[in-house]
């Protein structure tokens, strides 16, 4: 519950349970042990008051998200604090010996009074506070303790008629009450979860259309020039204007399949290695998406550095998921040149993660 919902409460709390000590001070019959009458109530008021300031800070508890998405995260759910094991037994003995008291405490044609059945409804309160932090099994044996004490002392039907029943009703609305607080505080979790995916999700979203358009326009920017050229001619291209396509296609596969490993600097040394004659893949297959942005410049930086002068047949560049390795660079050429030869690797290179030693 919240800070102003809790304040509020023990306020309330606080003033009723005063306000019945208060009444069981105006004695309207004969009191023959007042001294044990007032140490009955120094001690209700001490125990109720215990119970509802000590260690009362709401906590905080994970509770599944059971929105049936098959996430594992949760979300913490506050509560009210529980109450002591000392204070559960402290209110214990105060549901057992306060009414006794009170009742020893007064002559035998009074203890019908309303000031000397006050620690029914005393007790009541009590057990309900206890009730509300948490600790639902001692308040019923609370309620237990002080039925029996009270039929004992004033008889079933007196105790029935002068607020045991009273008392039941508290607990039982207070047991009730924290069930649906409860219910409603999952409920909100749950929301609160299902909202913040959602959340996720459309950012997610947005990410993904606005990287969409980058890509749209870097596609427009390289190849719009070839396209409106080859409309222009009816594909009936010079081969300069050739070799200008298929630098232009080698430039759309690497941003389609690899724009993580890009920047400037890499993007000029793949375009020479083409014009060079070199056949170039470059492939991200996972493994750099937890990477730092110092990170990614680091490996761009040594993959910009291998393909300087690189002019294998063949170059592959590809992303690793090892836990070490972040990219390797792999050429291959036909042997001497030979087309009836096989290829052989003239080119190896493996750039580690940064802060990893090994190559």
């Amino acid at each position: 519950m919240s800070g102003r919902v809790h304040a509020g409460l023990t306020i309330v709390a606080v003033v009723f349970t005063t306000y019945l000590v208060a009444g069981a001070l105006v004695w309207t019959g004969p009191v023959e042990q007042p001294i044990v009458f007032i140490a009955a109530l120094a001690t209700y008021l001490a125990t109720t008051w215990l119970c509802i300031f000590w260690d009362a800070a709401p906590r905080t508890r994970p509770v599944a998200s059971g929105t049936g998405s098959g996430d594992d995260d949760e979300d913490l759910l506050r509560r009210g604090g529980e109450l002591p094991l000392w204070a559960c037994v402290l209110a214990l003995a105060a549901a057992a010996v306060v009414p006794a008291a009170t009742w020893y405490a007064v002559a035998e044609t009074a203890r019908l009074e309303p000031f000397a059945t006050w620690s029914l409804g005393g007790i009541g309160a009590l057990l309900t506070i206890v009730m509300v932090r948490r600790r639902v099994i001692v308040a019923w044996a609370g309620l237990v303790l002080l039925a029996i004490s009270s039929a004992a002392w004033i008889g079933v039907v007196g105790a029935l008629t002068l607020g045991l029943v009273g008392a039941v009703v508290w607990v039982v609305a207070a047991q009730l009450l924290m069930a649906l607080v409860d219910r409603a505080a999952v409920d909100t979790a749950e929301l609160t979860g299902i909202q913040r995916r959602s959340s996720e999700w459309l950012a997610s979203q947005d990410g993904r259309r606005r990287e969409r358009r980058v890509r749209v326009q870097q596609a427009l920017e390289v190849a719009g020039p070839v396209l409106i050229r080859t409309i222009e001619t009816d594909g009936l291209l010079s081969e300069t204007e050739r070799e200008q396509a298929r630098l232009a296609e080698g430039t759309l596969r690497d941003e389609l399949r690899g724009p993580r490993l890009l920047d400037e600097s890499v993007r000029a040394r793949l375009h020479e290695a083409r014009r060079r004659g070199s056949i170039v893949t470059v492939l991200d297959e996972g493994g750099l998406d937890d990477a730092s942005g110092d990170a990614l410049d680091a490996i761009r930086a040594d993959l910009a550095r291998a393909l300087e002068g690189a002019a294998s047949d063949r170059i592959y560049i590809r992303t690793s998921p090892h836990e070490s390795v972040a990219v390797t660079v792999v050429g291959r050429s036909l042997e001497g040149g030979d087309p009836d030869a096989d290829e052989v690797v003239d080119l190896w290179h493996e750039i580690s993660h940064p802060g990893d030693d090994a190559r």
